[in-house]
């Protein structure tokens, strides 16, 4: 079940001209073709970075499984990675980890895309390995075989979250008897009677060129890439398309759900169905979902009014239906039921008194604003012109922007009547079970099973991709960002973009609550970010949230705010930001809301098996009484007072402990002006708060089981304490070897070991959480309760085979190819490149070091990669812990 990508690439230029603007429309930085095989083109230029995104879209989906096997799709989905005549699984995905490993693929009701992101000049390989794919395809028993245990593992990981499991309870519900009422997941028992040559029947009915549709989206010559997409794609041959399933939808009839839940609150839950993406009405339904979840409407005033800790409105939608839903959250032990009645009171007021005028035009501005910030992201630009076209059927995204510029306060009042009845509405309540206690087990989850580690073989790669293995160079960008200090000790960092007429704008203040809270006061910082949306003490909540939606700009405030406006709205943007940030109204009556609120949460979490989880961890790892340990409860936030809050604000919140990233079509001196005008008499006072943790020593290992019944699979956390910091020089082999076991699907160890021979896990992952005095090296896999110390045992012995013998110079070289990849990959948005300056910047770097480390991964030898693993890593003392069933 996938959301609507609503925001399009694009700002309709005769639409509301007064406020954005005159821009070009997309459509004219577009160019488009249908080759005589049937395939639809579209080619949209944009030039924020040298990458290139393509999306192949077929127009198949779970709608189209065979009866009795749901996950038909899905499983096809998983088996385009398995080979294909020309092409195997093993080139496949050395050529993907070459070229960065910046893939994905998904699968929906009506619709199967394949996603790659990759530097400009790998283009033409990434659109070859999609040709081939369309071409035909291997599904083999034995193929199917190894990949069945991996996507099973998929169905039984989301089969533990009890939210995935409400979602498909409620499309049954909602859509009963027709083919949306399952998802695109698949069922174990379906997947175990599924042979490769189902699959490959199904490939060859709808995997057609003229059953799909290809968007590039990027830096790209127009021409040229047509031409490349003509050469590779013109000789597929179309098919005969199977006729698609009819969707006969029943009258809605009301229904009541109960669930538990391992979330640390309730949620009550009231839904609807909805326009579809076929109805007249669809872009009236946007507006009014917009409406409904505006922080200016009555749903989210329960959460100010202290009778709610979250409130809020979306929708769907698929081809003939969509939904709606309001959901809400309460405190662990309170009854959902009366929150329920609540929110179908709220709807009901709308029904029949109408929707406000003004939230309706404020609604409007933020869809056409959205378009507009569309543009920042290469990725985000392809996604929206294939979910226009593949999806919504659209021809381009400007036809939804044209449809809401025409919606008026009478359609979506009409909307309204038509679809939010809540006699016919499917109501559910999800409520918090406890986990039982954390336990020490003396099953460690280890074993002493010998799994001998399988030599990599060298792949040979087709002529046509030979060159993706060659180093690829970063170069020095020409118009780097201007890094500024402002007199008040404010760090401003600019870069320029003309890829739209937005500016985004990232701030972080540097902060450590468990150093800067006073002793006996913690939760301070969590009541504190929660006052921040009532306002400042010139605008309050309200008035404040208006005056953004005057502009349509998204912001959040906080230790880590934002700001994402059109250029004509920047200097307000930031002066909104700045008083909020600056002058936080910090109200007495929304403090005491604030810190029921926060207080009620932390009582649930105390018994919440996610929150357990991390706790263990945490333990574990540090010492005896470091600050780190420190956390809030509800007796703690009970006793808090807003004198406490204000103090807490005054040592913490200060410019010489802030930076401020601007990124987008505003130049340095701009940017400059605007910021001092409205942040250069913020002042610093008081010393320094400190904010670095102290080193500690290395932990011990442990092994701890956090029981929790919603859960099937087990999920494992691995992880260490490591003595070395960001500034040491090992750091750079240690992330050579990190992307030789993970990050890029098959051609690593740990996905090959655990995923592709094995089919004991569906994700694993390995990470290195590093500090500038502390760092965590750990490993995350779900897998079923008695294959848990299988999946260990080869963690452990694809780490020690790190330490004691050295890579291939084929994984050394992809290894280096997909850092540096990643290096070129990082700045496809314009949020990217914010959030790269700011971590930088938080971490005390040099703001060229992405390149000067893709120099130094270029440079680094298999021996310093066994060297810095066999110095920092000890397989045998990671603290794991396990949340689900006792592992066996």
């Amino acid at each position: 079940m996938n959301r609507i990508n609503r925001y399009t690439g694009v700002v309709f230029a005769l639409i509301i001209c007064s406020f954005v603007g005159a821009h070009p429309a997309l459509s004219s930085e577009v160019t488009k073709a249908t080759l005589k095989n049937g395939l639809r083109v579209v080619i949209v230029q944009n030039s924020l970075a040298p990458v290139v995104t393509t999306q192949v879209n077929y127009l198949v989906g779970s709608n189209e499984a065979p009866p009795g096997f749901p996950g038909m799709a899905h499983a096809q989905e998983h088996m385009m990675f398995r080979g294909n005549p020309g092409l195997s699984s093993d080139q496949l995905s050395s050529i993907i980890a070459a070229m960065g490993g910046s893939f994905n693929a998904q699968t929906q009701q009506s619709l199967t895309q394949y996603f790659f992101t990759v530097p400009v000049e790998d283009m033409e390989t990434a659109l070859h390995v999609e040709a081939v794919r369309m071409r035909g395809i291997l599904d083999s028993d034995k193929a199917w075989g190894e990949e069945r245990g991996a996507i099973e593992q998929e169905v039984v990981q989301d089969l533990s979250d009890p939210q995935y499991i409400l979602s498909t309870r409620l499309m049954g519900k909602l859509f009963e008897g027709s083919p949306y009422a399952h998802d695109a997941l698949g069922t174990v028992e379906s997947f175990d009677k599924t042979t490769g040559a189902m699959l490959k029947k199904f490939y060859n009915d709808w995997y057609a060129p003229n059953n799909a549709i290809l968007v590039i989206a990027g830096n790209v010559d127009p021409q040229r890439t047509m031409a490349v997409v003509k050469r590779l794609f013109g000789s597929i041959p179309r098919k005969k398309l199977p006729a698609r399933p009819p969707i006969n939808l029943s009258p809605l009839k009301p229904a009541e759900m109960e669930l538990d839940s391992d979330l640390s609150y309730g949620l009550a839950l009231v839904a609807y169905r909805f326009p579809g993406l076929e109805s007249p009405d669809y872009a009236a339904g946007m507006v009014l979902s917009d409406v409904l979840s505006s922080q200016r409407a009555h749903l989210y005033a329960l959460v100010p009014e202290g009778k709610a800790l979250s409130a809020s409105f979306d929708s769907y939608a698929l081809p003939k239906m969509g939904y709606s839903f309001a959901l809400a959250a309460f405190p662990r032990g309170e009854d959902g039921r009366p929150m329920v009645e609540t929110i179908k009171k709220i709807i009901q007021g709308y029904v029949t008194n109408g929707v406000p005028s003004e939230l309706i035009e404020a609604a409007k501005r933020h869809e056409i604003a959205q378009a507009e910030f569309q543009k920042n992201s290469v990725e985000g630009l392809a996604s929206a012109w294939s979910q226009a076209l593949a999806l919504e059927g659209r021809s381009s995204p400007d036809d939804d922007i044209k449809a809401i510029s025409k919606v008026t306060v009478d359609d979506v009042n009409r909307v309204a009547r038509n679809f939010l009845i809540n006699d016919t509405a499917i109501t559910a309540i999800m409520t918090p079970r406890p986990s039982g206690n954390p336990v020490e087990s003396k099953n460690s989850g280890r074993t002493n099973e010998s799994f001998a580690p399988k030599q990599v073989k060298r792949v040979k790669l087709p002529s046509w991709a030979a060159h993706v293995t060659k180093p690829l160079k970063v170069g020095v960008t020409k118009e780097g960002p201007v890094d500024l200090k402002l007199k008040n000790g404010m760090r401003l960092i600019v870069k320029t973009t003309r890829t739209s007429d937005t500016v985004t704008l990232y701030g972080r203040v540097k902060n450590n609550p468990g150093l800067e809270a006073p002793p006996s006061k913690e939760g301070v910082d969590e009541i504190l970010g929660g006052l921040f949306s009532y306002g400042s003490r010139r605008l309050d909540r309200l008035a404040f949230q208006a005056s953004l939606d005057e502009i349509a700009a998204d912001v959040e405030v906080g230790t880590l705010f934002s700001l994402q406006v059109v250029k004509g709205h920047f200097d307000r943007g930031v002066e909104l930001i700045a008083d909020n940030l600056v002058n936080p109204a910090l109200p007495e009556e929304a403090f005491k809301v604030v810190q029921k609120e926060t207080s009620s949460l932390l009582a649930g979490q105390e018994t919440s098996p996610k929150w357990l989880v991390g706790r263990a961890l945490k333990t574990a790892l540090y010492p005896k009484d470091d600050p780190a340990l420190r956390y809030a409860k509800p007796e703690t936030v009970d006793r808090l007072t807003l004198t406490d809050v204000q103090n807490y604000y005054h040592a913490v919140f200060r410019p010489d402990m802030t930076t401020i990233v601007v990124v987008g079509n505003v130049t340095p001196e701009e940017a400059k002006v605007t910021i001092e005008k409205y942040f250069g008499d913020w002042k610093a006072e008081g010393p320094t708060p400190e904010t670095e943790y102290q080193p500690i020593a290395g932990n011990r290992s442990a092994a701890v089981v956090v029981p929790n019944n919603s859960r099937v699979q087990d999920e494992v956390t691995l992880e260490e304490s490591l003595g070395m910091t960001r500034s040491h020089p090992d750091y750079y082999p240690l992330q050579v070897g990190l992307h030789i076991l993970t990050g890029a699907f098959y051609a690593t160890r740990f996905y090959r070991d655990l995923r592709e021979s094995s089919g004991l896990v569906y994700t694993v992952e390995a990470y290195l959480d590093i500090g500038k005095t502390r760092s965590i090296f750990g490993v995350d896999y779900g897998c079923n309760p008695p294959n848990v110390s299988k999946a260990r045992a080869i963690i452990e012995r694809d780490l020690t085979d790190m330490q004691t013998r050295l890579v291939t110079p084929e994984e050394l070289s992809r290894a280096k190819n997909l850092l540096v990849h990643e290096v070129v990959l990082s700045n496809t948005s314009t949020s990217g490149i914010a959030m790269g300056f700011l971590r930088l910047s938080q971490m005390d770097l040099p703001l060229d070091e992405p390149t000067r480390a893709a120099d130094k991964y270029q440079k680094i030898t298999a021996t310093q990669v066994r060297s810095a693993f066999s110095r920092w890593i000890r397989p045998a003392e990671f603290v794991q812990v396990t949340s689900g069933p006792q592992p066996q």
